[in-house]
């Protein structure tokens, strides 16, 4: 390097870099004779240098020594920072990318990608960089509307290069159940994901590092299953049949559910599994009690003369945790199926999705971090891309999540305090389709394009970002190209 070569400027990437030391030197790109190579005892990252190799169109020698052009994956578990945090040092005509855990320095590669894709060179200096947030991912409905595994393998690609890490799969709801089933065949519908095809699925993510999150709702949203066991669907005093609610005082009721749950426990290898708890329609009239005596007297004899429905539909999902977490899962469930005024205390556990105040049972977001519970921000005001706009839905833009969202801002536009940061644990942008014919596929793709950009970059950093809007939609228009 010479006082010739102007200080270095962080290299243009989404999300933003956190940190960038400038140099003074040409940067670095790939020439002829470029490698990716492996540093010694860096063996484990033998697909993410191969993978960066392909992309960058160099050879690829392994655990071999570095030589000028070349780019060095390294593990370093002394170097700290947490497990998805990297440093890239570019000097020398070379680039050495290490971080304590494979996560990292794969992230570090996506940058290096980016890098050299949005100002043809890696610039000199280092980066020093770590998600903010541990969770950060895309919420996909494939129930109401099918996506075949070719789309949800070009989402998990564009996902890794924003450096997110889950993919959750919405696959059973009133519409459809759509991924095959070897307990319960008869509950399938026509189109589904195959069990091959999840598990390829499931392979390409963990290569980059996605985590896939299974969610099979209940006690609401069971039409699917329901049509095949009419008998267990929740109906009224009069007879009347409440739409994707089975009934929780039935005990072929739970053994179905967890039966389901155990099946796709065994597919789905990550450590989570969402199960649901929202909009159970026993909840929606004015006297639950009277309008569901059945719910009310298993109530009464599960939790004594004071038991409510409420209560049952509570211990329903804390039987459904344990059910996922005898699995070794962690559950997740939606923020309305924790109820304030039931004596059954939803387990401490399970992480809140919080998605909505409107619902009933919800609450703002701050009952349910005073009591200490780990929240995910899945606000439906900024985050819920619900095909056709239905109940005053509107389509989220990447210009306004990137200009007013943050992991604080829960519910609403008004972010929380400050001292529930840490127990926010991240976000995903969600995909519903209601009106599953309101756009194509190939439409749902490029309209979430820049709004999942805008949610990496807010999730990777909450703070200001460098580029404005404008800067920001151009770069993502370039990288993607």
């Amino acid at each position: 390097p010479t006082p010739s070569h102007p200080l270095s400027t962080a290299p243009q990437t989404i999300p933003a870099v956190r940190d960038h030391r400038a140099a003074r030197g040409p940067g670095w790109k790939p020439g002829g004779s470029s490698a990716v190579v492996l540093a010694e005892g860096s063996g484990a990252l033998a697909d993410e240098g191969r993978l960066l190799a392909g992309e960058l169109k160099t050879g690829y020698r392994g655990q071999a020594a570095a030589r000028p052009g070349d780019i060095e994956l390294a593990l370093d578990p002394e170097q700290g920072g947490g497990p998805e945090s990297y440093t890239v040092t570019t000097r020398g005509d070379r680039v050495r990318i290490s971080g304590p855990g494979e996560a990292g320095v794969f992230y570090g590669t996506r940058t290096v990608k980016q890098a050299l894709a949005s100002g043809g060179a890696v610039p000199e200096g280092t980066v020093s960089d770590a998600p903010a947030k541990p969770q950060r991912g895309l919420h996909l409905d494939i129930a109401r509307k099918f996506f075949d595994a070719e789309w949800i393998e070009a989402r998990l690609r564009e996902m890794a290069d924003l450096k997110m890490n889950q993919l959750a799969l919405h696959f059973s709801d009133d519409q459809a159940f759509r991924i095959e089933s070897s307990s319960h065949p008869e509950i399938v519908s026509d189109p589904h994901l195959t069990k091959a095809e999840v598990r390829r699925i499931i392979a390409l993510a963990n290569s980059l590092h996605i985590t896939v999150i299974p969610e099979i709702d209940s006690p609401g949203h069971l039409g699917a299953v329901l049509r095949a066991y009419p008998d267990l669907q929740l109906r009224s005093a009069q007879g009347n049949a409440r739409q994707g609610a089975i009934d929780i005082s039935k005990p072929a009721s739970a053994t179905l559910v967890d039966e389901l749950l155990r099946e796709y426990a065994a597919l789905f290898p990550g450590g989570y599994f969402h199960v649901g708890a929202d909009e159970y329609q026993a909840l929606t009239v004015s006297d639950p009690a009277a309008s569901f005596p059945q719910l009310a007297a298993a109530a009464r004899q599960r939790y004594g003369a004071d038991g409510t429905v409420q209560d049952l539909a509570e211990g329903w999902l804390n039987d459904r945790a344990a059910t996922v977490r005898e699995a070794k899962k962690k559950a997740k469930a939606w923020n309305d199926g924790f109820f304030a005024d039931s004596a059954v205390t939803p387990d401490k556990s399970i992480e809140v999705e919080y998605w909505t105040g409107k619902e009933i049972g919800a609450r703002p977001p701050t009952a349910y971090l005073s009591e200490g519970r780990p929240v995910v921000n899945l606000n439906d005001e900024y985050l819920y891309y619900v095909l056709g706009e239905p109940n005053d839905f509107t389509y989220p833009t990447g210009e306004r999540i990137y200009q007013e969202w943050t992991p604080r801002v829960l519910r609403g536009t008004t972010p929380v305090d400050a001292r529930y940061d840490r127990q926010i644990l991240g976000g995903r942008f969600a995909v519903w389709c209601d009106l599953a014919d309101a756009q194509t596929t190939a439409q749902v793709a490029e309209g979430i394009r820049l709004p999942l950009a805008a949610t990496s970059q807010k999730l990777w950093d909450a703070g200001q970002p460098p580029l404005s809007w404008p800067q920001f939609r151009e770069l993502a228009d370039r990288l993607g190209g």
